[in-house]
């Protein structure tokens, strides 16, 4: 990557985004939430490696079928990142920093203190849900559930610090954030889980120590270091105007990733009924392809900041210029990773487990699951566009069909003749017909910006009753 590209300031960027040459930009704004993208791939295969070979399969049975629960808990701090990365992009767009930063300000310590709010819910929730699982997982499924409330409250700050700096057209910071949480999450794993034994209690003590310095580290970058980023404290109080806007913009959002995780947490309801060694083959198999769904939706972040600085700007055709070329590099570099994961497969799972019955599930559901990537990254990136353009209700709709309608009925019509492997064709069926549909939404949508054009209406009708009054 070209170094002049990483000492940009934010000006520069919109200055790039607005008049460059769309897929160098696409690819400049992209390699560093790839690489990102590639690192947090890696961080639950590496974490999959510490728990199934050391803690065994009940424990990481437990750590898959938490995963959409403690999702469920931060949907709040990802819709409110998708509207504050609209906004924030939109008014950099604009050329309006000294607003972009009041914004980023708010969603900071707004986001912060709503995951301290939710903290103790997770917790209260570890009560009924470990209650009615298979008694084999349900001790450690308290555990997980449970311990990580504590780290709760840093995960929605990150979520906030990733959507202000791709708004900004920075997503090498994202990717350097998430290369030092790689670095330290390995060294807490070798220390709490290998030399101190502490088993699935010191996979949390890992994450929660690893979170509790980034969060640190984005605290001292955000509001402490010098630079035209620099974020106020001093005087702050909240601009409820602003946090109305973001709400009244996220909660699609909210909504979507919250009906997202809830569907995830249904079907680990299907699986879990067919035992651990089901459910930990499925979870091994969800962390290697990993990778291969969060490479070609990277370049959804890359086309949301695109679109809405570009539709902020009025280049309503270069926006869906972006979005197109994105689609199609994202289909191309799902189909590379296909080519490459399938044939190492089986050399692959042997890395988590040697017990024969995980190995033949995680090898034959594997399979299934690479080939829907090409569609999954098709529909992430045209969501990234809908998002753009502050048209949050789109992926919210999408996101409701795609796992509750396309996925959990597929599941459930076919469980009983394709078991638990239901669950894997029903992934590659509803990734295809999500991508289809958003193409055709996508091919009919109009390219501006909808937070302007509610301004505007807004506006009007403010000054028609005015003269009225008048």
């Amino acid at each position: 990557m070209n170094m002049s590209f990483l000492r940009q300031n934010t000006e520069e960027r919109r200055e790039l985004i607005l008049n460059g040459p769309i897929l160098p930009t696409l690819f400049l704004l992209s390699v560093p939430t790839l690489m990102m993208g590639l690192v947090q791939s890696i961080m639950p295969v590496m974490d999959g490696i510490f728990i199934n070979n050391i803690v065994g399969t009940i424990g990481a049975g437990a750590i898959t079928y938490s995963g959409p629960i403690i999702n469920m808990a931060i949907a709040i701090s990802q819709g409110l990142s998708v509207a504050a990365m609209a906004m924030i992009g939109q008014m950099n767009g604009k050329g309006d920093f000294k607003k972009a930063k009041h914004v980023s300000t708010q969603v900071v310590v707004f986001a912060f203190l709503l995951g301290i709010i939710m903290a103790p819910l997770l917790y209260l929730l570890a009560f009924p849900i470990s209650s009615r699982v298979d008694s084999q997982i349900s001790h450690d499924v308290f555990l997980y559930l449970s311990l990580n409330s504590f780290v709760l409250p840093f995960l929605f700050l990150e979520s906030i610090y990733n959507s202000i700096k791709n708004a900004n057209g920075k997503p090498e910071a994202t990717f350097i954030r998430m290369v030092l949480m790689l670095i330290l999450k390995l060294i807490f794993n070798v220390l709490f889980i290998v030399v101190f034994h502490f088993g699935l209690i010191g996979s949390v003590m890992s994450s929660f120590a690893s979170n509790l310095l980034i969060c640190i580290w984005m605290f001292y970058e955000l509001f402490v270091m010098k630079g035209e980023d620099k974020l106020i404290l001093k005087g702050f109080k909240f601009d409820f105007k602003i946090l109305s806007k973001l709400i009244k913009i996220g909660i699609p959002s909210i909504i979507s990733s919250l009906m997202l995780s809830l569907g995830f947490f249904l079907i680990n309801n299907e699986i879990e009924k067919y035992g651990p060694i089901v459910l930990t083959g499925q979870g091994i198999a969800g962390s290697i392809t990993s990778v291969c769904f969060i490479l070609p939706s990277a370049f959804g972040s890359s086309v949301t900041t695109m679109v809405s600085m570009n539709v902020g700007a009025g280049q309503g055709d270069k926006a869906r210029k972006s979005c197109m070329q994105g689609c199609i590099v994202s289909a191309i570099t799902a189909a590379l990773l296909i080519a490459i994961v399938v044939p190492l497969s089986s050399h692959l799972t042997v890395l988590f487990t040697s017990e024969p019955n995980v190995l033949e599930i995680a090898n034959k559901s594997l399979h299934i699951y690479t080939y829907s990537v090409i569609g999954f990254g098709i529909c992430m990136v045209q969501q990234g566009a809908f998002i753009g353009l502050g048209r949050t209700g789109i992926p919210l709709i999408m996101g409701f069909l795609r796992i509750w309608l396309l996925r959990y009925i597929f599941i459930l019509t076919t469980e009983h003749i394709l078991g638990f492997y239901s669950v894997f064709w029903g992934n590659l069926f509803s990734n295809y017909m999500a991508a289809i549909i958003t193409t055709v939404l996508i091919m009919r949508i109009k390219w501006v910006s909808s937070i302007a054009q509610k301004e505007d209406k807004s506006n009007n009708s403010l000054k028609e009753l005015t003269s009225k009054i008048g």
